[in-house]
């Protein structure tokens, strides 16, 4: 048997509270619009708002461990900034994706930005289908690990992203922060 890390500790704990919160506010109400999401890099969380106010926050994890702001294609960072879902379908891998308008024209400006001061190669491209998704099947101990593992997306737990497919609507507007 292994002992657990403090780390793996402070997850449970977290994740514990977390899933209690998500609980006793989801038996209490039904969301109603409008809703929107703020994705939180620096506390790991999704939380969603609705027209009376915070409705439920679920563990989340990300790209990169550097938890910066995507700069071009391929650097696995999770974009920051204010997006919208404008997709949702079931995935055969990654159970529901919600995905996300990036590139916006925010983010455009930034990258262009960016490359004009020569912080990324002139041959660099701005990158695309960012989400919302959940883990890879069995695979739900990496969001209790702060695992960031996506090319950029934002993964949650299997039953968590099932429960946000399955009330969040097309257009919600959702803010990823650091």
């Amino acid at each position: 048997m292994f002992k657990k890390t403090n780390t793996e500790n402070k997850a449970a704990a977290v994740t514990a509270v977390v899933s209690k919160k998500v609980s006793n506010k989801r038996a209490a109400f039904k969301p109603s619009s409008p809703m929107y999401i703020v994705i939180d890099k620096k506390k790991y969380e999704l939380s969603v708002y609705d027209a009376q106010g915070w409705y439920a926050t679920y563990p989340v994890v990300f790209g990169n461990n550097s938890l910066s702001d995507k700069k071009m294609e391929g650097d696995r960072n999770t974009p920051e900034g204010s997006f919208r879902i404008n997709q949702k379908n079931v995935h055969s891998k990654w159970d529901r994706f919600m995905g996300l308008d990036y590139p916006t024209r925010e983010s455009l400006e930034k990258f262009n930005a960016r490359k004009q001061r020569g912080e990324i190669p002139a041959w660099a491209k701005p990158g695309g289908a960012i989400g919302i998704h959940g883990t890879w099947p069995g695979e739900d101990f990496v969001v209790d690990r702060y695992t960031n593992w996506t090319n950029g997306c934002i993964s949650m737990k299997r039953n968590d992203v099932e429960d946000l497919y399955s009330y969040v609507p097309m257009g919600t507007p959702v803010t990823i922060r650091k």
